[in-house]
């Protein structure tokens, strides 16, 4: 129902309500029996338990519990129980992390009124805002909260903070008369309803309940916000092809070492075991837990820079995010109305500054002036503050406006001219005050000097007070309001808003002695017309780099806002976001489109203006579509469905609503847009780092799986034992990984475009690198082993015990090759010294479990002696600085060509 299209007493009669008596308490428990209490419905939330086993469902997680089944079958308990332990580290470490549980729809609940006005049995009384039905009439005044969607009925002076809705800090004026156009009216235009959840900023108003609970608009978001599904991740995506990856690879290698096995003579029983081993080589246990403790070290980093990590995956995701859409209000801008612009007598001065710093210069041209040298200048200023109610408040880090922004923005002006209220208050008294009214669309005082003469100042839109002006300042003096003089007024009103400016113009009476004025009417007319003030919530000053540090990554950034088109192309345009050609779209031209011809077009819009909750959800959905990784930034509940859809939802931190932060994987701390691109960085970092371990244990896997494959397939007996795989697996191969997590980038991540989402785990050559380094390492272990077996061969033991460290160290050694792209020459190793201590810790508990008897059983290790290291360290040694030289030396020659 378009309520904003009905008269007053069309609403009263489809509601079947009566203004002159409101409903019976009959009435009103039979409608809340029929509709129930109007509160937002919240979907069931998973327990503790359920959250905790949410934490198994990944692939590569289900294959390690079924690697610690087969383990246990076979009487393998030690296997069982290290598996089944690093499954477990894993799982706790996901749960304590999303422990706090989904709260958008109780942030939602509390942005509901407690307590409301409403006039039932032909008498007003006080009613929790839970009990309104449809059909009730409330009042409110200045500093309510609206407890449900209202059509208006009767208004004084009514302005609404609506921002939690749109996204828009401007109180909206508002008033009683229908509004009826062709297209839907956006919620920010519906000027004559007022909506659960946003705040009466000035006046009072009465209104008859046409939405409660879901039916409202911000039901709608809420039901919105239980539809939104999280989308998966790529980096999920990836490790689940992995996972496949690894166990198909397990499952053909077990049956083929059975199959070759039972050929050659052997026992099923010894020939499975043998298979269950290199399964166990095939899949690199600690993966999982190593991938959630990088991403863990990357929420701390995070935090250092601004931002906080509300769900893991997230970290990965901003590496590949391609579109940025943000909120203007609030994030892109300061949300704080600034005067940057005055213009009086045809002529025009502009203010530095920003925000509600106090602190500004005035400038014609280019040469700083001061207001008190220009007398019409200095009027504007000094007028704009007369004529005022706002006042100024000092926090510990801040100033804040108490009343409307805009006369909040008039004040500062003034004060930065040194016409503060107290210096006013000792030349001036007000005497009357007739306040903003939604129809005058002007504000009026009466002033006395300490000289005891009376005058009218009056401000409000420049179009109202030009039609009630007879004269105009112009060159300091007081002329006729001519046509000419109109129509450069009207000129520099339309040239003010064409940059996005909002005016407000000042105009004077003088009052003859001891006139008395009874009412606005016999004020607010015969003016003289003395200036405009323009303002704007101006942009954050670090935001313009960030947009091009962005673009220069290859990050599309795109503005959504609740806003006009015009003030949305001026700040996209400063701001760099909007290039020459490139398109912008309003709510109702979006609202005409459908899904694919969104899409059609969705890669060359720039600009989203006057837009709903829906279409910001539309909007994300489209790019999606398109392949794109999506981060959505905001702070207010209308961004909240769009947040939680998005690949990566982004909720500011100081300025955001409860809901847009439960809503999001990650908070900026200072609402600062800037902070998003260290967190791109530290994204792609971190995916890099991804890489470099997944390179690193792979090889190693690689590795295990090569030599004891060709034992077996030389009739040599198994080089390792599953317990000694393992112990490779989880601790030798665990603390270097970590410690890889922590590594540096390999030059500048922001000078190259995002990666493609769809990017396989082992692009780039990573596929190749993994099998040619775990082939020679393989190799180098199987040597050394052969060496040592064929010299004593009734000494098994002490032969597995020389593969054991010999592919310990092997690994070790690689783990430096893999920090750079290029070569182990080409980083010093002493750049990540977290590395160094893990791989100095990894050659001291492989020292321990070779030489510590009560461990010796458990590993089936013995001593190594002295003359054996040599073999150890030279084996070792061989895989990494051999491909190391070889390529240096290729790249020599190449160079030399």
């Amino acid at each position: 129902m378009k309520w904003y299209e009905l008269r007053s007493e069309e609403v009263e009669k489809k509601v079947n309500t009566s203004l002159s008596s409101g409903l019976t308490d009959q009435e009103v428990k039979q409608r809340q029996k029929q509709f129930g209490y109007n509160e937002l419905k919240e979907a069931e939330r998973p327990s503790a338990l359920l959250l905790f086993l949410a934490q198994f469902k990944d692939f590569m997680v289900l294959v390690l519990l079924a690697a610690t089944l087969v383990s246990g079958l076979l009487g393998e308990y030690i296997d069982a129980i290290a598996i089944m332990a690093i499954v477990l580290i894993n799982g706790f470490l996901g749960f304590f992390q999303e422990r706090k549980a989904e709260k958008s729809l109780q942030a939602l609940k509390e942005l509901s009124a407690p307590q409301v006005n409403v006039f039932r049995n032909n008498e007003w009384v006080r009613t929790p805002s839970k009990e309104l039905v449809v059909g009730d009439i409330i009042k409110f005044t200045s500093g309510d909260r609206i407890g449900a969607d209202i059509r208006l009925v009767n208004v004084k002076s009514l302005e609404i903070e609506e921002s939690a809705l749109t996204g828009e800090s401007v109180p909206v004026t508002k008033h009683v008369e229908p509004i009826r156009e062709n297209d839907d009216v956006s919620l920010g235009d519906q000027e004559n309803m007022a909506f659960m959840g946003t705040m009466v900023t000035r006046g009072s108003g009465v209104g008859i309940v046409v939405g409660t609970g879901m039916n409202t608009a911000m039901g709608q978001i809420a039901e919105l916000l239980q539809t939104a599904q999280a989308m998966i991740t790529p980096l999920q995506r990836r490790l689940e092809q992995l996972g496949k990856i690894l166990i198909t690879v397990a499952l053909i290698l077990t049956l083929l070492v059975v199959i070759v096995g039972v050929i050659n003579g052997h026992e099923v029983y010894e020939m499975f075991l043998a298979g269950v081993s290199l399964a166990v080589a095939a899949i690199p246990e600690g993966l999982p837990a190593i991938v959630t403790v990088a991403l863990s070290l990357g929420v701390q980093r995070m935090i250092k820079k601004n931002a906080i990590v509300r769900r893991l995956p997230a970290v990965e995701t901003l590496g590949c995010a391609s579109v940025i859409c943000s909120d203007k209000t609030g994030t892109m801008t300061q949300n704080k109305m600034t005067v940057t612009h005055l213009w009086s007598g045809g002529k025009t001065w502009t203010v530095s500054g920003t925000g509600y710093d106090v602190n500004g210069k005035f400038f014609a041209g280019e040469t700083e002036i001061k207001p008190s040298n220009h007398k019409t200048l200095q009027q504007l200023l000094t007028f704009g503050v007369l004529c005022n109610n706002a006042s100024l408040k000092r926090t510990d880090d801040d100033i804040i406006v108490d009343g409307d922004p805009t006369e909040g923005a008039l004040l500062v002006a003034g004060i930065k001219a040194g016409l503060s209220n107290d210096f006013l208050a000792n030349q001036f008294e007000i005497v009357e005050e007739f306040p903003f009214d939604s129809a005058r669309k002007m504000m009026s005082v009466i002033v006395k000097d300490r000289s005891g003469n009376q005058f009218v100042v009056t401000k409000g839109a420049p179009d109202v007070l030009l039609g009630i002006s007879k004269s105009v300042l112009w060159d300091h003096k007081q002329q006729p309001l001519s046509g000419e003089y109109e129509n450069k007024i009207k000129h520099a009103i339309e040239g003010l808003a064409s940059n996005a400016l909002r005016t407000i113009a000042v105009g004077f009476k003088p009052l003859r002695p001891n006139q008395q004025v009874v009412s606005e009417r016999e004020a607010e007319n015969d003016l003289t017309f003395i200036g405009i003030q323009g303002m704007i919530d101006p942009p954050r000053p670090e935001v313009k780099a960030a947009v091009k540090e962005c673009k220069d990554a290859g990050i599309k950034t795109i503005m959504i806002t609740g806003d006009h088109l015009i003030t949305a192309k001026a700040i996209a345009t400063q701001l760099g976001i909007l290039p020459a050609g490139g398109k912008v779209l309003d709510g109702n031209a979006l609202s005409k489109m459908d899904v694919e011809e969104l899409e059609n077009i969705v890669d060359d819009v720039y600009v989203y203006a006057r837009v709903s909750p829906e279409h910001k959800l539309k909007i994300v959905k489209a790019l999606q579509s398109r392949g794109h990784i999506v981060a959505m930034t905001g702070d207010g509940v209308n961004d909240a469905p769009a947040i939680k859809a998005s690949d990566i939802g982004i909720a500011m931190g100081i300025t955001g609503t409860d809901v847009a932060k439960e809503a999001s994987s990650l908070v900026l701390l200072d609402d600062n847009f800037a902070t998003i691109r260290a967190a791109i960085k530290e994204g792609r970092n971190i995916y890099e780092n991804i890489r470099k371990f997944i390179r690193y244990l792979l090889a190693s896997n690689v590795g295990e799986i090569l030599v004891m494959l060709f034992a077996m397939l030389m009739a040599l007996p198994l080089p390792l034992v599953p317990i000694q795989i393992l112990w490779v697996n989880l601790v030798t191969d665990g603390l270097p990984a970590m410690a890889l997590g922590l590594d540096q980038p390999e030059g500048n991540l922001m000078k190259h475009g995002p990666r493609h989402p769809k990017e396989g785990v082992f692009a780039r050559g990573l596929g190749w690198k993994i099998i040619s380094r775990g082939f020679l390492i393989g190799i180098a272990t199987l040597a050394a082993f052969m060496v040592v077996y064929h010299r004593d061969p009734n000494n098994l033991g002490y032969a597995q015990t020389i593969a054991f460290a010999t592919l310990v160290l092997a690994q070790l050694i690689h783990v430096f090759d893999c920090r750079s792209e290029r070569s182990i020459f080409h980083r010093n190793p002493f750049q990540n010294m977290y590395l160094v201590w893990a791989v100095i810790s990894s050659i001291v508990l492989m020292l321990i479990v070779i030489y510590y008897p009560p461990l010796q059983p458990v590993f089936k290790t013995h001593a190594i002696e002295p003359r054996d290291w040599l073999l150890v360290i030279g084996m070792s040694a061989i895989p990494t600085f051999l491909l190391a030289g070889s390529l240096l030396t290729s790249k020599r020659s190449e160079a030399r060509s």
